[in-house]
């Protein structure tokens, strides 16, 4: 057996899961909140329900992943470093450079470095994680595993903008999505559900988190999605606005007296979508046990679920038809609402679920009646389990 760990640095977080490879069983798992905050918190999962849990300070994602290793070895997870075989590094943007996940050398490196403007609240600290993992793991292989790679099979008129040529051309200006390696995992768990080769099913999949994103699947590929150049656009998320007219913002810079572009951008991406709608929270759960009584939660939600239905309608008929819409992610997995008042409004083009099956939590489900000519499958992603099987596949 070989330990493989994929890790997904945030700008003041750092997730990890660690499997037993091949047999892709969990070791351990956890996640060090507040990196160079006050009260930083580290939290791991391991053995038969055991966890490790403390509030200590964190001063950067260094420090952070070595007390990771260390608390790997305190808690006996792990005997020694060289257990490790690999670490695998969730990278948002991979630009135009990476159609595929690669083992991290000084050139790639390069080219991430060069790659930050198209992901701005992630880029910058993944590869910061890259750096601290080498740093202290200098002779295990690392892997970077795109967002966007699974976007690359977009055709021209999908991921180009009707903006000049000559900005694609100099400044590579397109769409590049994002949540790619979870469409990755969830096209093949639904063509196993529907009983399909992947590469021969059409599919609509809702990757609905914090950030959420929709994707048109077709013949198993990546043909359409919902966020752009950067994961800001698209559909209505957390505290990302979605799509929104770009002369908006010159006009609400001008009436805010906000002169930095910059400014506007963090708008966009930390103050707007459910948290800037509702007044509330940018967490649906809150969001829901407010609107009885918030008018504003209750449009937030009605314009999250509209968004949505939106996008979904027009990607099924730019696949001309679909074998089946898909719900993964946090909300997507696990509010039953969301998804009752999604396919309600999908009905039009044959989507129809049974609130019995619908009744459910993170679990591979076909909510489906029997008489629905689409069919609507709940699947959970697991992007960990895609990270560690590509470092397992390039460290051969």
């Amino acid at each position: 057996m070989s330990k493989f760990i994929a890790v997904n640095a945030g700008s003041s977080t750092l997730k990890f899961k660690l499997f037993d490879m091949p047999e892709e069983s969990v070791i351990a798992d956890g996640v060090i909140e507040r990196i160079a905050m006050p009260d930083s918190h580290v939290e791991i999962k391991y053995g038969d329900g055991q966890k490790y849990d403390e509030i200590m300070d964190v001063e950067n994602h260094e420090k952070a992943i070595q007390i990771l290793l260390d608390q790997l070895l305190d808690l006996k997870i792990i005997a020694d470093y060289s257990e490790i075989n690999g670490v695998g590094h969730r990278v948002v943007a991979g630009g135009e450079y990476f159609d595929k996940s690669v083992v991290i050398t000084p050139d790639v490196m390069e080219k991430l470095e060069s790659l930050k403007e198209l992901a701005p609240l992630h880029e910058p600290a993944n590869v910061t994680g890259i750096k601290a993992f080498q740093k202290i793991l200098p002779n295990v292989i690392s892997v970077a595993v795109f967002d966007t790679a699974f976007h690359a099979t977009m055709p021209e008129k999908n991921y180009l903008y009707s903006l000049p040529y000559e900005y694609y051309q100099k400044h590579a200006a397109r769409k590049y999505g994002a949540h790619g390696t979870s469409y990755r995992y969830v096209s093949q768990k639904a063509a196993d559900v529907l009983g399909k080769p992947v590469d021969d099913v059409n599919l609509v999949i809702m990757h609905l988190g914090a950030g959420a994103s929709i994707c048109a699947i077709k013949n198993g590929k990546s043909f359409d999605t919902s966020m752009g150049f950067t994961p800001v656009s698209g559909i209505t998320m957390a505290t990302r606005s979605g799509d929104v007219d770009p002369s908006l913002l010159a006009y609400i810079m001008g009436q805010e007296g906000i002169t930095d572009i910059n400014e506007m951008i963090d708008v966009l991406n930390n103050k707007s979508g459910l948290l800037g709608i509702s007044g509330v929270s940018a967490d649906m759960r809150d969001v829901e046990a407010a609107e009885t009584t918030n008018h504003q939660a209750k449009v937030a939600r009605e314009i999250y679920i509209n968004r949505i239905v939106k996008y979904v309608g027009a990607y099924i008929t730019e696949l001309g038809g679909v074998d089946a819409i898909v719900f993964t992610a946090g909300v997507g997995e696990n509010s039953i609402t969301v998804r009752k008042e999604v396919t309600d409004e999908l009905g039009y083009f044959g989507v129809k679920i049974d609130q019995d099956k619908n009744n459910v939590r993170g679990v591979v489900r076909d909510l489906s009646t029997d008489d629905a000519k689409v069919k609507t499958l709940l699947v959970p992603t697991d992007e960990e389990l895609m990270i560690v099987r590509d470092v397992q596949a390039l460290s051969k």
